[in-house]
């Protein structure tokens, strides 16, 4: 498989007051087509920003993030945000639902900004819902649906345009034990039909067992890289 992220010497420094907090430190770390990757460890270890900075809402302070060849790290606001309409899916801890408009419209809504017609985007979009078992949600708005529907919904949005890249900053953090379950076990069914890149941040290390491969990071650094062979027999495959 050939890769489709690379990211080179990557290093990120805030400045707070007269201090500088090193978050990331030299990250050097590829991730191929149709992979699973796991980025995982606690809170402050630096996955989160490391997330931010492969899906371009942040600027590194050095180094490369390469996307499909494309130099993110040196695109434009403008130039990386069409970037990303075109390439990524995002699936958020907090779901990020627009609280007003119903489960179709919010699945609908990454081909609005791309201009494609309201009969064919409202279509995929049921198809969409339908594939993560909400076809008979459609009309319910967030606050009419439990955790874990909602999460269901933020998926289907996230992969509604088929994106070469979902990037998931822990998606099941408000979830309980069976939901999670549910949750790892569509979103990577769904990547994997379609051969979509998929990058988990998480700090549960039952969450991480769904990846091909897990990037353990610790105080900015990656600790070390580990195959996950025994995926399928954890999930008792």
């Amino acid at each position: 498989m050939e890769d489709i992220i690379c990211v080179k010497n990557l290093r990120k420094v805030y400045r707070m007051g007269d201090e500088k907090v090193v978050a990331l430190n030299n990250i050097n770390l590829n991730i191929k087509k149709g992979e699973v990757c796991c980025i995982l460890g606690t809170s402050g270890s630096g996955k989160s920003t490391l997330l931010n900075m492969m899906a371009g809402l942040e600027r590194p302070t050095k180094g490369e993030i390469n996307i499909k060849k494309y130099r993110i790290d040196k695109m434009n606001e403008k130039n990386v945000t069409k970037f990303r309409q075109q390439n990524v899916g995002f699936v958020f801890q907090s779901y990020n639902l627009l609280p007003n408009l119903t489960a179709l419209e919010n699945v609908a809504m990454p081909f609005i900004f791309a201009g494609v017609p309201k009969s064919k985007r409202n279509k995929r979009a049921i198809e969409m819902l339908t594939a993560v078992g909400l076809g008979d949600r459609l009309n319910h708005r967030p606050n009419q649906m439990s955790g874990g529907q909602q999460q269901r919904v933020s998926i289907a949005r996230a992969f509604v345009t088929k994106p070469d890249i979902v990037f998931a900053d822990e998606p099941t953090g408000n979830l309980d034990t069976n939901t999670t379950i549910e949750i790892m076990e569509l979103i990577t069914k769904m990547a994997k039909e379609n051969n979509e890149t998929l990058v988990i941040v998480t700090h549960d290390e039952e969450t991480a067992v769904y990846a091909d491969r897990i990037i353990y990071v610790r105080d900015g650094n990656i600790e070390r890289v580990v195959e996950n062979i025994s995926k399928d027999k954890i999930k008792g495959e």
